[in-house]
């Protein structure tokens, strides 16, 4: 178990110093100057010099980079005066000269555009994002199971075809088209039928109650969100089903008189849904990621938004933090899937 846990915390971050080596370099070649965006147009040389300067865009990118990885790092390198002790934190481990290996939190830096932490900016809207994931996964495990059962239970019927043609074109409709589809239908022209609003967020605060929540605000976004994973748990949940529909222990509990719901929940269901749960947890991370043009569509206040708002403003620094906020998600969720397979299939061995 040690040894695998290792392994996987070496893999997870090779990966994320790949995402953070990969976004660097895209944000150095691709177009635009956040020190002009900053600066203004009417701004002198002098101005924006100063402005590079202070943002660390003066210096060569290996230097940027390297700076970027240490100050990310848990382990890094800083000064041991009270200025760097205020800006990082941690515990100095090392000292080495006037500066010490310190064990701290990542420090993602600040906003371009506020000045606030990016990692107390990303805290802020991961709420919405984390609620919205879940809601999205709730929605398409319940009825992801439930429909791959009805399925199993009538192969080749016609609601069986139905309800796999219809997980097909779920699989092949991407997002953003239909999170377009929904907003437009349930949230602006049949609104007056559903009583489901456009956009919103799931507190809203009222000028004479206060800060409430809006649970209705959370259908349209989640179920747009949920499409995908709904086609895919159904489809899995049928293919188990039918294979274990098909085991002799199931025969001979029909043959011991057992009735057909009996049968399906006591014995059918439960072994079918290990594959089940295990695509259920890896979807979760998946979902937050996925999230982000969801929340641009709904106005949903999240990550997603945060994040495209980041690269419209060449806010580098929230972009950064996002992308490696979110590989950390991944990579913590996968390690968490390994092992909740391991526990619920004993024949898996973590290697």
């Amino acid at each position: 178990m040690l040894s695998f846990l290792l392994r996987r915390l070496g893999e997870g971050i090779l990966v994320l110093l790949g995402v953070a080596l990969t976004v660097f370099f895209l944000f150095a070649v691709l177009p635009g100057d956040p020190v002009a965006l900053l600066a203004g147009q009417r701004s002198d040389a002098a101005t924006r010099a100063a402005i590079a300067a202070d943002l660390g865009l003066d210096q060569p990118l290996p230097v940027q980079l390297a700076s970027y990885l240490n100050d990310v790092s848990p382990l890094g390198l800083h000064p041991r005066d009270s200025a760097g002790v205020a800006k990082y934190g941690g515990v100095a481990l090392l000292p080495l000269g006037d500066k010490a290996v310190v064990l701290k939190t990542p420090y993602l830096r600040r906003s371009f555009q506020s000045n606030k932490d990016v990692l107390s900016i990303l805290l802020d809207h991961f709420t919405g994002t984390l609620w919205l994931a879940l809601a999205a996964m709730l929605l398409a495990a319940a009825l992801g199971i439930l429909f791959g059962v009805v399925a199993a239970l009538q192969p080749h019927s016609w609601l069986d075809r139905t309800l796999i043609t219809t997980s097909v074109l779920g699989i092949s409709v991407p997002s953003f088209v239909a999170g377009i589809l929904i907003a437009m239908t349930f949230g602006f022209y049949w609104s007056h039928w559903t009583g489901l609003n456009l956009t919103g967020q799931l507190y809203e605060t009222d000028p004479f109650t206060g800060r409430h929540l809006v649970l209705r605000n959370l259908v349209l976004p989640a179920f747009a969100l949920g499409i995908r994973p709904l086609a895919v748990i159904t489809q899995l949940t049928r293919s188990s089903m039918l294979d274990v529909l098909s085991q002799d222990y199931i025969r001979t509990a029909r043959a011991k008189g057992l009735s057909g719901y009996q049968t399906v929940l006591g014995h059918a269901l439960k072994n079918a849904l290990n594959p089940v749960i295990t695509a259920v947890s890896g979807w979760l991370a998946s979902l937050m990621a996925g999230a982000f043009f969801i929340e641009y569509i709904f106005n949903w206040k999240g990550l997603g938004t945060v994040t495209l708002q980041a690269v419209q403003n060449l806010d580098f620094p929230i972009v950064m933090g996002a992308t490696i906020f979110i590989a950390f998600l991944f990579v913590v969720v996968n390690i968490a899937v390994d092992l909740l397979y391991a526990l619920l299939d004993p024949r898996v061995k973590l290697g």
